[in-house]
């Protein structure tokens, strides 16, 4: 045992020195890894991009491409080098930039063309770096803008589609690791433990190539009127599939500078309410006979003029119609006869039956802050305002509510919810939504729904909205002009004109709405500047064989 015990102390003696040489190499100071980390780790979220948004057909609307971002490790960053990109980049982030900063990590700018990243890496600052990012980008610019809506930064939903069904098309951020030299070179981008969790997609009922042909025509429309406002909504009333939506002004989400605008920025077919004027005629007139309080060959007597209780109703022909039917007040659109349409309905029944059309609730669709318009109940009603309502004054509605109205009346009396979701998918490219026909109710019989039909095509052929008929298919529809109400009183020289109808008549496949807001320039009533833009639209559509879709 005592002839061992030297060698036994020898191999612990050894054991000990391999030990420590393991510690010292292998097993470094926790103290000497965090300050390696500070000084040549740095954690980034990096945007991975969002799904796609198509159109019925599969056309992409909004993608998501590699762009580059710039940013600033404050360590080798020298803020007197601001100036020298100044040519570069906005007087705002110059500011940022030209004062001292703290950290490891400052964004610089983000999601930039690649030839204005080239530009500025070329000017090799130190402290300057760049990395790989994906950025939303819109294929259409404009094109269905107001539908589509836009994205932050940072690659979340704030307006449109985009916020809606953000929960189907964001994709968290990849966390990455950013690895430099002591010299303060970047060495390598490292994805994290953090990966991402994939990306779904939505398709639209948008019909690009519709979307095309009605934005175009209404920003035409609009500018030759100098008009402040305009939309143009074409429904499928089948089905109530949205296949345009148009908003005049508007604006290209692939430009962050125009995102700051509300007035380019708003969707006038869901955001804004107004008057509707004589479009609202077949509305009153379809639920009057409806409801049998008003057959197609009653007779009512127009001398330009109507006092009705406290109030008077006039006639844009001062002279009067004459001897009018339901017929000959829709056709010419008489406001007197209407009127007495008006007076002879009970006002409580009138106004449920409002409701049940969906004027004063929200039609539902899948975009965020709709207005639900205002119908007063009776018990705030005036004398005369069973005679306002039925010429369209006195109440305030979405143009998207009453192109569903129209879409009733096209499709044999079924009030429709009007949806622009055809289907969405998970990350995994599983169906999670399918849009459908959904019937709320039926508002009119088939023989009321007909005779209207038939009526609004009279309008088309021979009465107010001649300039909306087309030579290529049958058109029906109704004009309106109504004034523009501020503070219970109307403004003068202020108009909204409008012009709400379908086609083919024999089997209507669209129905569509134009109205312009505050023409200033060419006339201001519905048949002189919304007819014309509708029979234009009507026209390429047909011109381009869509209507077989």
């Amino acid at each position: 045992m005592r002839e061992r015990l030297p060698w036994l102390l020898i191999g612990l003696f050894f054991v000990l020195i391999c030990w420590r040489i393991v510690d010292v190499q292998l097993l470094p100071d926790p103290r000497v890894v965090a300050q390696a980390g500070q000084q040549y780790w740095a954690q980034v979220a990096i945007s991975t991009g969002r799904g796609a948004i198509e159109d019925r057909n599969g056309f992409p609307l909004a993608l998501s491409s590699p762009s580059i971002s710039l940013f600033i490790d404050p360590l080798y960053w020298n803020p007197s080098k601001a100036k020298e990109l100044s040519p570069l980049l906005t007087p705002e982030e110059i500011r940022e930039i030209s004062r001292p900063l703290e950290g490891r990590f400052r964004w610089l700018a983000r999601k930039l063309e690649p030839e204005r990243a080239d530009k500025i890496m070329r000017l090799s600052l130190p402290g300057v770096f760049a990395i790989k990012e994906m950025k939303r980008t819109y294929s259409g610019g404009e094109l269905a803008a107001h539908v589509i809506g836009f994205v932050d930064i940072d690659d979340r939903g704030l307006a449109g589609i985009e916020y809606e069904w953000d929960r189907v098309l964001y994709s968290p951020p990849q966390a990455k690791i950013l690895l430099r030299n002591a010299a303060g070179n970047l060495l390598d981008v490292l994805p994290s433990h953090l990966m991402s969790h994939g990306r779904g997609s939505v398709q639209l009922t948008i019909d690009a190539r519709i979307q095309y042909i009605v934005s175009k025509h209404l920003a035409r429309g609009a500018e030759r009127h100098k008009a402040q406002w305009g939309t143009v909504i074409c429904m499928d009333p089948r089905d109530g599939a949205v296949l345009a939506m148009a908003s005049w002004p508007t604006f290209d989400p692939n430009n962050r500078n125009e995102l700051a605008f509300p007035e380019l920025t708003r969707n006038n077919a869901i955001n804004r309410v107004y008057e509707p004027g004589s479009t609202f005629k077949p509305v009153v007139m379809s639920l009057a006979l409806e409801q049998g309080h008003v057959s197609p060959k009653r007779g009512f007597d127009c001398r330009g003029e109507i006092k009705v209780a406290d109030g008077k109703i006039r006639d844009i022909h001062r002279g009067g119609h004459g001897k009018v039917t339901p017929l000959d007040i829709i056709v010419k659109s008489c406001n007197v006869g209407m009127a007495q349409v008006g007076i002879i309905l009970p006002s409580r029944e009138t106004y449920s039956c409002l409701k049940e059309w969906g004027f004063g609730i929200p039609t539902g669709i899948e975009l965020g802050g709709e207005e639900s318009g205002l119908i007063n109940p009776p018990e705030t009603w005036r004398g005369v305002t069973p005679a306002n309502i039925a010429i369209g004054q006195g109440v305030a509605i979405t143009p998207l509510q009453l192109v569903r109205a129209f879409s009733a009346i096209a499709n044999g009396g079924l009030l429709l919810r009007p949806y622009l979701v055809e289907r969405a998918f998970d990350a995994r490219g599983r169906l999670v939504h399918e849009g459908k026909r959904e019937v709320l109710a039926r508002v009119l019989s088939p023989s009321t729904a007909s005779w209207m039909q038939g009526a609004l095509r009279n309008v088309a052929l021979k009465g107010t909205g001649a300039r909306a008929n087309s030579s290529l298919v049958e058109v029906a529809g109704k004009t309106g002009t109504a004034q523009v109400a501020k503070g219970g009183l109307y403004e003068k020289g202020r108009h909204v004109a409008s012009f709400a109808g379908f086609w083919p008549f024999e089997d209507p496949r669209f129905v569509m709405i134009v109205v312009i807001g505050d023409p200033k320039e060419g006339g201001y009533q519905g048949g002189e500047v919304a007819a014309p833009i509708f029979r234009d639209i009507v026209d390429e559509i047909a011109a381009s064989r869509l209507e077989q879709m």
